[in-house]
């Protein structure tokens, strides 16, 4: 009889979970599919003017203000085809100034921010909380209050019309986000490596090189895609810097663009601005990757 009792106790109390879970069932379901329907909407938001640019690119240059809609009434080529010789020179011109500008940039921020990085990071010497903090200020101190005296500077050592003022403050250690984000990536490594390279005689650089670089990867991954992706949009330094047409990257040639267009001239612009968006697609998805693991590992997140 007791035991009776007790089975038919347990029945009942593992029942009522059940049909509880059964009642708040058809709640989650609802509060999941509002969810999902808020991101819908807020991806085709993100992602509608980027669409808009796509098909303008393709419709008649005097369709794309008076007709903006989505779904396009005519369709041609001849945006690309009038777009790519539209200037001085063909555009693959300012696509491969573009590309040797955003690389020389890579490698300066790569050599220059590692080794300023693992100076602060594991090196004892004077003054170094006193450097550390002037890097921090640095990224406080406006870009547009060096732009006088830098430029006189560059253009009293003949530079100006030149690349060297868009690639020698990358060699000098001067983007001090990335020399931070490297730094929280070397304070996660032992110091037991660096100990144990020391043991074995290592210098200090040898022990940077050895040791704590081929471990920089997702770090040094993350620092190169943020500086192609800035470097590649930038278009305030080589408008000062480069004043010769030959010279110029691919968002001053789009500004050109639109300086020797009519109205009618705004799909061209749009196709040539899509072209210029497939390298940083296709750089950022082949390095993301490393990306998202070179975040998380140094705590920016």
């Amino acid at each position: 009889m007791m035991a009776a009792l007790l089975t038919a106790a347990r029945g009942g109390g593992a029942a009522a979970p059940s049909a509880l879970d059964a009642r708040r069932r058809p709640r989650r379901r609802l509060r999941r599919l509002l969810r999902h329907l808020f991101l819908l909407v807020f991806v085709l938001l993100m992602v509608y003017p980027l669409l808009w640019m796509v098909v303008s690119s393709f419709k008649p240059g005097e369709l794309v203000l008076t007709q903006p809609g989505i779904v396009p009434e005519a369709v041609t080529l001849e945006n690309y085809r009038f777009g790519w010789n539209a200037l001085n020179e063909p555009f693959t011109h300012y696509l491969i100034n573009s590309f040797l500008v955003a690389f020389g940039a890579i490698l300066g921020n790569l050599f220059s921010c590692s080794l300023t990085a693992y100076a602060l990071a594991r090196l004892e010497f004077r003054a170094r909380k006193a450097y550390f903090a002037i890097v921090l200020g640095s990224v406080m101190l406006p870009m547009h209050a060096l732009v006088i005296p830098q430029y006189i500077a560059f253009s009293e050592l003949g530079f100006v019309n030149t690349y060297v003022p868009l690639l020698l403050p990358k060699f000098l250690a001067t983007d001090a986000f990335f020399i931070f984000l490297l730094m929280q990536f070397i304070r996660t490594l032992p110091r037991e490596l660096d100990q144990a390279a020391m043991i074995d005689g290592a210098s200090p650089f040898r022990i940077f090189w050895s040791v704590i670089l081929p471990l920089l990867q997702p770090a040094l991954v993350t620092t190169a895609v943020f500086t192609f992706i800035w470097t590649w949009n930038d278009y305030f330094t080589p408008l000062i810097y480069l004043t010769q047409s030959e010279m110029y990257t691919v968002s001053v040639a789009l500004k050109s663009l639109v300086d020797v267009q009519t109205s009618s001239g705004t799909g061209i612009l749009f196709a040539m601005s899509l072209i210029s968006l497939v390298p940083i697609f296709i750089f950022f998805i082949t390095a993301q990757k490393y990306l998202v693991q070179g975040i998380a590992t140094t705590g920016l997140k």
